[in-house]
């Protein structure tokens, strides 16, 4: 019996805005599915930056003390990834990026040629809003670069995309619309 387990992140200050409804649909989808899933909010969490002393290629986890330990843990014990990040200035916002700084050990192994992943056989997927409106959000590239951010570290760890969904124009959103719910129902299976 394998139970389907999904680590569902949360990479925005604003609990109860459009990317957080984001998460919050697709974990819900997720439970409807029978996913087991372990939320969590980076906002929330007391993790350092990154000092670059690269000693987790050898120890797999960063050797910092922080609330990295626990993130690792889920990390490697999950299926499947859920991360949610608003777009900040064309990227991800800072502790994303912090978090992918931390997990480099946890990701990936130096092999002197090509990086070797070590979350090989997990799936992962990516929602992200930003405020610029449709179809300048587009246009001008807003929300590519922190796709392609968090796609770069998911992939580099040998992780499988299942779905990458932007909602754009959440300045001016209340709700989730019907066709981001439509989407991200069809990429939880």
């Amino acid at each position: 019996m394998n139970e389907k387990t999904l680590l569902a992140i949360l990479g925005s200050p604003h609990p109860n805005g459009i990317t957080a409804a984001m998460l919050n649909c697709a974990v819900h989808q997720a439970e409807k599915m029978g996913y087991s899933v372990t939320k969590m909010n980076l906002y929330e969490k007391n993790l350092s930056y990154c000092t670059g002393c690269r000693a987790c290629m050898n120890t797999r986890v960063c050797i910092q003390k922080d609330d990295i330990q626990e993130i690792v843990t889920c990390l490697q014990a999950c299926q499947t990834v859920l991360l949610a990040a608003p777009v900040y200035w064309a990227n991800v916002p800072a502790p994303v990026k912090n978090l992918f700084d931390r997990l480099l050990g946890t990701a990936m192994e130096e092999t002197g040629t090509f990086p070797k992943p070590r979350l090989k056989g997990k799936k992962y997927m990516i929602l992200t809003s930003c405020n610029t409106p449709s179809p300048f959000s587009w246009i001008f590239g807003q929300s590519r670069g922190a796709i392609r951010c968090m796609d770069e570290f998911f992939q580099t760890a040998g992780m499988k995309p299942i779905g990458k969904i932007v909602c754009a124009g959440a300045a001016n959103k209340k709700e989730l619309p019907k066709r981001t719910i439509k989407k991200i129902e069809r990429c939880i299976k």
